[in-house]
């Protein structure tokens, strides 16, 4: 049988640290207006900034003491299971977790990171709602001509300064056409009053052109 007896002592001397600094930290600001907690009368000549710097330091505070008390609680679950003799069995599939891991790290739960309850696979709401590139990606629709969602990531995505190497990537390809839908709108256009007949029509003799023409002499 192991001998915790080391790290329960690790773990009560962290549970000692943690509640001093739990007692020294106060929840009280909480309730309090955030003048009294900066010291100003009144929040009215000053600058949106300052209140928003005041905001965050306040709002950081807050997240500081409810990571302690997080802590605190784990130093307290981990103690109680040394005493109940269950300390050091993965909480996932039950096996024991390596005493390396337990001296690394006393409040290990799971043997594998990969299995820490604590840790789900959440994601953001918004992408139920938004989807995927695939939603609004118009490539195959005939009635749908606009900069879609996929045209606007290649655009930002040429900024990147290393290739793309994960999966599902939908970097540019070298043959797709830039910033036009059709490849023909990179040779051929019309005036302000747009198209009014086949006169109305200007080609400019560049290289999509040559390009447009060598296709189409294929094609025959």
């Amino acid at each position: 049988m192991r001998d915790y007896s080391a790290i329960k002592t690790q773990l009560l001397s962290q549970q000692q640290h943690l509640k001093e600094r739990l007692d020294g930290r106060t929840n009280g600001e909480k309730m309090e207006a955030l003048s009294d907690n900066t010291g100003e009368l009144s929040q009215y000549d000053n600058h949106p900034a300052d209140a928003g710097t005041d905001l965050y330091e306040r709002e950081k505070d807050m997240a500081l003491h409810a990571h302690l008390r997080e802590e605190y609680e784990e130093v307290l679950h981990a103690i109680e299971k040394i005493d109940k003799g269950t300390y050091g069995k993965c909480e996932v599939t039950g096996i024991e977790i390596p005493f390396e891991r337990l001296e690394a790290n006393p409040l290990a739960r799971v043997a594998d990171t990969k299995l820490n309850p604590m840790m789900p696979g959440y994601r953001p709401v918004e992408e139920d709602v938004l989807g995927g590139f695939d939603k609004y990606n118009y490539d195959r629709s005939d009635q749908e001509t606009e900069f879609d969602s996929e045209d606007s990531y290649q655009s930002v995505e040429r900024f990147n300064e290393r290739d793309m190497t994960y999966e599902d990537t939908v970097s540019e390809e070298e043959d797709e056409n830039r910033g036009t839908v059709e490849q023909y709108e990179q040779f051929a256009s019309t005036d302000i009053y747009g198209y009014q007949g086949v006169e109305s029509i200007n080609i400019q003799h560049n290289q999509s052109y040559e390009e447009y023409s060598d296709q189409l002499d294929e094609q025959e």
